[in-house]
This record gives C-alpha cells, sequence and structure tokens, in this order.
C-alpha cells in the first residue's frame, strides 16, 4: 500500500514493567517515553523501548487483561502511515471492513508525541494498527 512508511511500533504485555526494560536495555534498547493510560478498569503503565530498527510498546496493563503466553503478549502492531484517510479508504477499497470504531485522535499521549491512529483486525484474528503522527 503506497501510504505505509514503516514499522511503528509492537506491542508487548509484560507483568512486570521494569523487568521487561531492563531486558530490553540488555539488548541495546533504550527507554524513549512514557505514559500511564487510564483505562475503565485500571491504569496501563506504558514505556517506549527504541531498539534497533524498531520500537517497543511495553504495556504493564491494570486494566484487568491477562498477561499470558496462550493469552497473547503481543496485542498489536503498529504500522506506522503518512495519510490515515487515505490509508484507510484504500484497505476499505480493497475489501478490508474489520476496523475497530472510527479513527482516534490520539493527541494527548505525550509518549507517541501527537498521533492518530485505527485498528482493524486481520485474517487470523490479529489487531493491527495504522498510525499517523501528528
Amino acid at each position: 500500500m503506497k501510504h505505509i512508511t514503516g514499522l511503528a511500533h509492537i506491542a508487548l504485555f509484560t507483568k512486570d514493567l521494569e523487568a521487561s526494560v531492563k531486558f530490553y536495555e540488555c539488548l541495546g534498547g533504550k527507554v524513549t517515553g512514557q505514559a500511564d493510560v487510564q483505562k475503565p478498569l485500571g491504569t496501563n503503565h506504558i514505556k517506549i523501548v527504541s531498539m534497533p530498527g524498531f520500537d517497543l510498546e511495553i504495556i504493564e496493563p491494570h486494566d484487568g487483561t491477562d498477561v499470558t503466553a496462550q493469552g497473547g503478549l503481543f496485542p498489536h502492531i503498529a504500522i506506522e502511515v503518512n495519510d490515515i484517510d487515505a490509508a484507510i479508504a484504500d484497505l476499505k477499497a480493497a475489501g478490508i471492513t474489520s476496523f475497530r470504531g472510527g479513527v482516534d485522535k490520539a493527541a494527548d499521549l505525550p509518549i507517541f508525541g501527537g498521533i492518530r491512529n485505527a485498528f482493524f483486525i486481520g485474517p487470523n484474528g490479529e489487531q493491527l494498527e495504522l498510525l499517523q503522527h501528528m
């Protein structure tokens, strides 16, 4: 698709945020952002760890999310786009209709520096995120 510019990040659930951060720092990563995100059932703690060539969004959920290998440790893969509205239109024209809600304006998340994003489901139930930096 012509609007994709690269991998934005891979999200990873963890039971212990600091232990996960320390592990990925040993692999050459560096913390470049952090945030607490209020959810209806609790606050999720997030750190962005920049690895060579990609970012990890490491999430310690406190919203009732199970953190198990069987439950899925990688909740989504974010794909960076240069025009989210055009990217969504292209995907819908190609027959992809599994978008969850509309486009979110997450400009209040300083961890990403202001974004617009939209989530959709792949053919195996995997969650994908389109992300455009503002």
